[in-house]
This record gives structure tokens, C-alpha cells and sequence, in this order.
């Protein structure tokens, strides 16, 4: 699996984000072909300077505006735009989602219909070209995953069209609150503006996730530098990485390893379910996407016996899971905690027997041995097809797995 991990210790900008997808390798020409779609190719000019903030180097990004005169652009206008352009749908999709997020905030803190918002700095050509330029950037990468940490939003005051605003800025006060994301406030922020809204709403859209990775395999680091002086290196850094868990073994490896599978342990007591609720649930849980669900006993307050119900997810899962819990769950709060578990290296496939082929998994243990585990569902259903008890089954398929080559290829 591939991803990419944006790291913004000095909050998020829309012109930080495309200097660090630049600085990862994406070609300029990506994110210029599009932009021109729009027809805005001759209302800019990009220049990329190679620059360094306390000695930290990085890429910054700036936009020339060959305007004449600014212009304030409506969502109407824009959204027509998008809707026109000769690009891909699925860029089209992010470009769209993206200023429709910052439409609708906008919206909300002026108190006026969507389609009568009018763009001042959102809608300036450096922000149209720093929206279409990331979205066609990540679009160009097309990662797996995107995880963004939670960005610090700054303290004091901002100076806009608008006047001295405090920050963050009410756009990005309701972009936050839309999403449901956290912000980093305190004392040990820089003063000013550090999250914008245009940025804060490509992460919004763009990320799966805000947290911190708890491990990851860096192969590239994009660093992207902020305009303004701060006490401290203003940067942002995008790695690309990959992630083991999400790789399919090789099983012709002939020094196999384990791998760690990040986790999140979800867990929640119950004393006002019956046994059918909890099973049921249960079920609706690993439909879901949990790796395992787990229920025992516990003795609650009031001396009542009650469900400790667990279920096991993958960090990508965690989200839709939560909300499952909390939607058609018998709890009104939710234990999580991170974790992980070492595990063998594995494939599943077909084995063959004189009923047909079998589901099996094969794993490979540290010493390179392999090892065969058949699937019971399908000895079971064979049994039930064939008449033979499930132990003559199990017995003859295992029987005929020594005349059948682990290391050959399997029909997966």
C-alpha cells in the first residue's frame, strides 16, 4: 500500500502543500495542464524557488497574478467551471469537493445562500492555483491512503478583506466543525494565521485521516516552505510511504519474516443487551470489517453482570467501526486504544482433492517452513454434499496434500 503523510508543524497552506508535492517529484506540467482547463493560463505565472527556512531546505511556491485588476469569483462561476474543464473525473471530483467545502463554510458564517458566496481571497488566482494544483498533484501520486496530523492553527489575529479577524479564522472554525477534525491550539503556537481555510480544506477532503502514524516505511519526503517568518523552521513535509500490512507476502521468499499489522482495540461494557442483541451486533460488527469481536463476562457496578464486548479493527477501519458503535450499539461511549500484533506471512488459494478444490491458507513461519491450515467452511460443506463425516473429510483432503507441492503456484 501506498500513502502519504503530511506532517505540519506549522499548520496547513494551500501554497505549502503543492511546494511539498513538487519537491516529492511531481511535474510541474501535471499541475499546469489542468489549470490551464480552466482557463487560467495566461492569469499566472508559478515560479518555484528552492529556499530554506533555520537552515531546513524545501520548495516555495510562488504565484504571480497577471490580472489586471483582481477579481472576485462567485461559487456559481467556479463551480461551472469545474463542471466544464476537459480533465478527468476523478480530478474533477477533488477540485469539486474541495470548493464546495469552502462554499458552504462560507455560507454558514456570512448567514447567505451557497450560490450567492463570493470568493476575495479564496477566489485570487494564487488560491484557484493552489486548490488545482494539489488536487492534480495527489491525483497524479493516486495514494492509497492520505494521513495528515493535526495541524496548529496559530493565535492572534488575522488581517483580511474582512478586517482583523482572531484566529483561526471563522472558514476555518466551520470547516473543522463540518469534518469533525481537531485543531492544535495553545500557547507554544506561533502568532498569526497558520491554518488557512483553503488549506485546511484540501486536508479535509484529500486526508482518510488526522492522527500520527504509528509505523510507517518512508520512501520519499516532499518538504514545502511557508512565506512567512516564524520563530521556528516553517515548514511541511509530505512523505510517501508504504505500509507491510497492506502488502501481499511472497511466498517464494526463501528467508520469509514476520510483519507488524497496526491495530485499534475497540472495546465497550454492556449490561443492557440481551444475548440476541449482542449476537446480532456482533455479526454486524465483522460485516463491517472487524478483524475479530470478542465477548466475556464482567461484573459491573451494582454487582450486575454485564458483556465486555472487543472488537479488533485496522486503523483505516476504526472510523466507520466508531461510528457503528455509536449508531446501533447498546453503549454510550466508546474505549479505543492502539495496537498491534506480529503476524506470519500468508496467501490463501485452492488445494486439490477428489471432491474438487479446497480453500486452504498457507503461511510461512520464521524458519521458512510452510504450513497448510484448510478452510473448515469448505470441509464442512463438502461433508454435508458428499455424505462423509467431517473427520473422513478432513482426513482425506489432509491426506492428499502429499502428493501437492506448497511451493507451487495456487489458484488465489
Amino acid at each position: 500500500m501506498k500513502g502519504l503523510f503530511v506532517d505540519c508543524p506549522t499548520g496547513l497552506a494551500g501554497d505549502m502543500i503543492l511546494g511539498g508535492l513538487l519537491d516529492l517529484g511531481v511535474p510541474l506540467d501535471v499541475i499546469e495542464k489542468p489549470i490551464a482547463s480552466f482557463g487560467l493560463e495566461n492569469s499566472y505565472k508559478i515560479r518555484i524557488e528552492e529556499s530554506s527556512s533555520y537552515g531546513f531546505r524545501g520548495l516555495k511556491v510562488h504565484v504571480d497574478s497577471l490580472e489586471i485588476e483582481p477579481r472576485t469569483r462567485f461559487w456559481k462561476e467556479i463551480r461551472e467551471k469545474i463542471i466544464a474543464a476537459k480533465i478527468s473525473e476523478t480530478l474533477k471530483d477533488k477540485i469539486y469537493r474541495v470548493f464546495k467545502s469552502l462554499a458552504e463554510a462560507e455560507s454558514f458564517v456570512h448567514g447567505q445562500p451557497i450560490d450567492t458566496i463570493h470568493f476575495h481571497e479564496i477566489g485570487a488566482i494564487d488560491s484557484l492555483v493552489d486548490i488545482v494544483g494539489v488536487c492534480a498533484a495527489i491525483d497524479y501520486i493516486n495514494p492509497d491512503e492520505i494521513i495528515c496530523a493535526v495541524p496548529s492553527v496559530g493565535r492572534g489575529t488575522v488581517e483580511t478583506l474582512h478586517g482583523i479577524l482572531p484566529v483561526p479564522a471563522p472558514a476555518v472554525l466551520e470547516i473543522a466543525n463540518k469534518y469533525r477534525l481537531e485543531l492544535l491550539f495553545g500557547e507554544d503556537c506561533p502568532h498569526g494565521e497558520l491554518t488557512t481555510p483553503t488549506g485546511l480544506a484540501l486536508m479535509a477532503v484529500m486526508a482518510n485521516r488526522f492522527a500520527r502514524p504509528l509505523n510507517i516505511a518512508v520512501r520519499a519526503t516532499g518538504v514545502g516552505l511557508g512565506h512567512r517568518s516564524l520563530d521556528r523552521p516553517n515548514i511541511l513535509r509530505i512523505c510517501e510511504f508504504t505500509n507491510g500490512q497492506s502488502k501481499s507476502p511472497s511466498l517464494s521468499d526463501s528467508n520469509p519474516g514476520i510483519f507488524w499489522q497496526s491495530l485499534v482495540s475497540q472495546e465497550a461494557w454492556i449490561d443492557d443487551a440481551t444475548p440476541e442483541d449482542i449476537s446480532a451486533f456482533t455479526t454486524e460488527l465483522r460485516q463491517a470489517g472487524a478483524i475479530d469481536v470478542v465477548c466475556q463476562q464482567v461484573q459491573m457496578k451494582k454487582g450486575r453482570q454485564g458483556i465486555s464486548l472487543s472488537a479488533l479493527v485496522s486503523p483505516e477501519k476504526a472510523s466507520e467501526l466508531r461510528q457503528l458503535w455509536l449508531e446501533k450499539g447498546f453503549t454510550f461511549g466508546l474505549r479505543e486504544r492502539f495496537e498491534g500484533r506480529w503476524v506470519l506471512p500468508r496467501r490463501s488459494g485452492f488445494v486439490p482433492s477428489k471432491w474438487g478444490p479446497v480453500k486452504a491458507k498457507q503461511i510461512i513461519r520464521p524458519s521458512g517452513s510452510k504450513y497448510i491450515k484448510l478452510e473448515h467452511d469448505d470441509l464442512l460443506r463438502i461433508s454435508l454434499d458428499s455424505g462423509n463425516s467431517l473427520s473422513e473429510v478432513r482426513r482425506e483432503v489432509s491426506f492428499s496434500l502429499k502428493d501437492f507441492s506448497a511451493e507451487q503456484d495456487w489458484t488465489c
